[in-house]
């Protein structure tokens, strides 16, 4: 018998990684660094602000502000490169943005409006102060005691 080289009639190539990786990556760890100062920003108010009480309200309220810029910016990165809509036309894009901010708007009014109906019930639109109960002593008779 002969001995025949066995070969494939298939062509096989190496498996090269996508071109739009690069992008990808570097998202990944803006993210990442993102979060990281999240978590830093988080455990530093949450041990700042339970470790000491006479923590001035205005530095909570702008550590609190500053995560939540770095939250909507951690959304933006990712709607717009891990969803691609970073790569549609401006339409399109309108078309999703301007009805999630509208809902948005509407939930912050909701929220409002409840709080503030909390706040003025059983007041009669602040027209009069709340009533607070009184507890007065009983009268005593003056004709009684003789």
């Amino acid at each position: 018998m002969s001995e025949h080289a066995t070969s494939s009639p298939e062509i096989t190539f190496a498996h090269a990684p996508a071109e739009g990786t690069g992008r990808i990556w570097k998202v990944f760890w803006l993210l990442s660094v993102v979060t990281v100062i999240e978590l830093v920003l988080g455990f530093g108010l949450a041990k700042e602000w339970y470790g000491n009480p006479e923590t001035s309200h205005s530095a909570i309220l702008f550590v609190k502000g500053v995560i939540c810029i770095l939250s909507l910016a951690k959304a933006f990165y990712i709607v717009s490169v891990f969803m691609h809509l970073g790569d549609e036309i401006r339409n399109f894009i309108m078309t999703i943005v301007v009805p999630l901010c509208l809902f948005i708007w509407f939930i912050a009014a909701f929220l409002w409006d409840g709080d503030s109906w909390k706040n003025l019930r059983n007041t009669n639109a602040r027209s009069q102060p709340a009533q607070t109960e009184q507890h007065h002593q009983p009268a005593v008779d003056k004709d009684a005691k003789k």
